[in-house]
């Protein structure tokens, strides 16, 4: 009986709620339709002013051309007028030019005459100066080169002495270099040869014998140091091969900045140095 009666009660609530949610939205649809209507007018009212003003703006413009036109029109009857007086005013400067001119011919020739006289007097005196300095300056050109003949000589024998020089350094210094690495490598080749076999050894000796912790320990410490040292030992051989390549490197580098100081390509060489690896790079 309260299953039923709360039942009841359940949908009584839920058609009231039904109803209320139908009058809110009819409210609303109401509203909405009021305020689409109310822009609606409003929209009517924007477009019929913008209207009206551009329609006043396009009558303005319409008078504005119709005064510009005859204004134009005026202009046009000013020009005609201005350009029969400036025929008028060139011929008049026409003749008065052609008078002007014959003058001015006969003024130009006297003058020319004149001038080429002059010019004739000061271009022997000048002549003559320039001979005697021309004359002088080939004697100074001819002693300046007898002395680069002598200096390009000295130089030229010069650049050949540092190239035969700078060729021998670079093959001995190539020759001791690769020497070294391939010891330096040999060794560090060697040694981890010997760590690998001491590690095997080890492994066995461990496996075929039952230590203690303790023992195993100290073993495991000494074996350690003993890593450390040969790693140290790497490091120092390492340090080494860097600091030989790192040299020959500096030599290379020395030997070119010489040669573009003489002016030398790098070509006239006959081969090309190359540049060791250094370790880590």
């Amino acid at each position: 009986e309260i299953e039923a009666k709360y039942a009841d009660k359940m949908q009584a609530l839920r058609n009231e709620l039904d109803a209320r949610r139908s009058m809110e939205i009819c409210e609303l649809e109401e509203r909405k339709n009021s305020h689409i209507s109310e822009l609606m007018k409003n929209h009517e009212k924007a477009f019929t002013d913008i209207k009206n003003y551009y329609n006043d703006i396009t009558h303005q413009n319409q008078e504005h051309i119709s005064l510009l036109k005859e204004q134009v029109e005026e202009m046009k009857k000013r020009e005609n007028r201005l350009r029969k007086e400036r025929a008028e005013v060139l011929l008049k400067n026409k003749q008065l030019k052609e008078s002007l001119q014959q003058a001015q011919e006969q003024v130009s020739e006297l003058q020319q005459k004149l001038a080429r006289c002059n010019q004739d007097k000061e271009a022997l005196k000048n002549t003559k100066a320039r001979l005697k300095v021309t004359q002088k300056e080939l004697q100074d050109l001819k002693w300046e080169h007898e002395v680069l003949v002598q200096r390009f000589s000295k130089v030229q024998a010069e650049r050949d002495e540092l190239y035969h020089k700078f060729t021998k350094a670079i093959n001995e210094v190539q020759q001791k270099t690769g020497f070294k690495n391939l010891l330096l490598e040999r060794q560090l080749k060697g040694l981890h040869n010997i760590l690998e076999r001491k590690e095997v050894e080890l492994s066995e000796a461990l496996a075929a014998s039952n230590i203690d912790p303790s023992a195993f320990s100290l073993v495991s410490q000494k074996l350690e140091d003993e890593l450390s040292l040969r790693d140290s030992t790497i490091k120092d051989l390492q340090f080494q091969l860097a600091r030989a390549c790192k040299a020959h490197n500096d030599l290379l580098k020395a030997f070119e900045g010489k040669l573009m100081a003489f002016e030398i390509p790098l070509d006239n060489l006959g081969f090309k140095p190359l540049e060791s690896p250094v370790l880590g790079q």
